[in-house]
C-alpha cells in the first residue's frame, strides 16, 4: 500500500543560459528575442529531469511518504536516466516504458529571474488504460498532474476509480488543460479533495474575476481549493475559511518546478494529517527552496529538513471567512 501515487509527465530537462536577450514588454506578458540567422554563445548548460509526475513524485518520497510514479516513458537514454533517478529517490516506478522517445524539455533561463520553456510531450500523452495495472494502485491518495491526449483520458478513468474505491485525490491541471475550460476537467475537478492551480489558470477554467469568486466557483466542485499568486502567496478555500499565505522575500534563481513542490508540499501535510496551516507553510517552504536553485527537483525539502523549517513558523497565515 502507497501513501501516494503520483500520476503525470516525466521529461529529461535541459537548462541553458545565454546573455540576455531582447524583452519586449507588452502589458503583462513578455517577449523574448533572439536574432534569426546567428549563432548564439551559450553562458552555461545543465542538465535534470522534471515533468510534474516525477517532480512531485520525488517531492513525495522525500517528505516521508512511500510514494510510486504513474505514467508513461519511451526507452531511450532520458527513459534510462529518469529511471535512475527514480529509484535513487526510492519510488516505485508503476507506469508504462515502450519504444519510442521521452518528453524532453528545454528551459531559456536568465529571463528577468523568469523563464521560457520549450517543451516535447513525447511518450508522456499516450498512457492507455491497457497500460494500466489496476492491481497495484493500492494507495490511500492520488496526485493528478498535467497530461494531455490519451493520458488524459485514462486520468479521468483513474479518477473515476479513487471515487469508486474512496482513494483521495489532488489535482494540480496545467495551462494546457485549463485553457480547455470546466466542462472538459469537471469529471476529474468534481469530489476533488485538492485542487491547485494558479491564478491565470483559475480564470481560465471559471472567467477571469478576483480572487475570492474564482476560490467561490471552484469550491463548488472540490473540498479545498488553492490558487498560487507567485510573489503575492497564495489563497485556499474550504468552504467557509479564507487563508492567505504571506511568503517571505526570498533570492529568486529560476522558477522551474515550484508549482510542483508547493502543491505536493501541501498534499504532504495534509496526508501527514498536519493542521492546516502548517501543510500550506509546508507548501511554500518547499517551492521556496526549490527557486533558489536550478531544477525542478534539485532542492526539494526533505522531510528533517521541513519539520525544522515549520517549528520556525516564519510564514504567516492569514485566516478570515468570506
Amino acid at each position: 500500500m502507497y501513501d501516494i501515487i503520483a500520476v503525470g509527465s516525466a521529461t529529461e530537462d535541459v537548462f541553458i543560459k545565454t546573455k540576455n536577450p531582447e524583452i519586449i514588454r507588452e502589458g503583462r506578458l513578455h517577449e523574448v528575442c533572439y536574432p534569426v540567422g546567428t549563432k548564439i554563445n551559450v553562458e552555461s548548460i545543465f542538465f535534470s529531469t522534471g515533468g510534474g509526475g516525477t517532480n512531485s513524485a520525488v517531492s513525495f518520497s522525500r517528505l516521508g511518504l512511500k510514494t510510486a510514479y504513474l505514467g508513461k516513458i519511451g526507452n531511450d537514454k532520458s527513459a534510462r536516466e529518469i529511471l535512475r533517478e527514480l529509484e535513487a529517490e526510492k519510488v516505485r516506478f508503476i507506469g508504462k516504458s515502450e519504444k519510442g522517445n521521452t518528453g524532453y524539455s528545454v528551459i531559456l533561463i536568465g529571463l528577468e529571474k523568469d523563464r521560457t520553456i520549450l517543451t516535447y510531450k513525447g511518450m508522456a500523452d499516450e498512457l492507455k488504460v491497457s497500460d494500466l495495472k489496476w492491481s497495484k494502485l493500492k494507495t490511500k491518495w492520488f496526485y493528478f498532474s498535467s497530461l494531455l491526449g490519451t493520458s488524459f483520458e485514462t486520468m479521468k478513468k483513474i479518477a473515476t476509480f479513487a471515487k469508486k474505491n474512496k482513494i483521495k485525490y489532488a489535482f494540480n491541471p496545467s495551462t494546457y488543460l485549463a485553457e480547455k475550460g470546466i466542462d472538459y476537467l469537471k469529471e476529474i475537478i468534481t469530489d476533488c479533495d485538492l485542487l491547485v492551480m494558479n491564478k491565470e489558470e483559475a480564470g481560465l477554467i471559471v472567467g477571469k474575476a478576483n480572487v475570492n469568486q474564482m476560490l467561490k466557483k471552484l469550491q463548488h466542485y472540490a473540498k479545498i481549493v488553492i490558487i498560487t499568486d507567485g510573489k503575492n502567496g497564495a489563497y485556499a478555500y474550504n468552504g467557509i475559511e479564507k487563508y492567505t499565505v504571506i511568503p517571505r522575500k526570498i533570492k529568486v534563481v529560476e522558477t522551474t518546478g515550484a508549482g510542483d513542490a508547493f502543491a505536493s508540499g501541501v498534499t504532504a501535510g495534509i496526508i501527514k494529517k498536519k493542521k492546516f496551516e502548517d501543510c500550506l507553510r509546508l507548501g511554500q517552504f518547499n517551492a521556496e527552496s526549490v527557486i533558489r536553485a536550478i531544477g525542478a527537483k534539485n532542492d526539494l525539502l526533505r522531510s528533517r529538513e521541513a519539520e525544522k523549517l515549520l517549528k520556525t513558523n516564519s510564514i504567516r497565515i492569514k485566516k478570515e471567512e468570506i
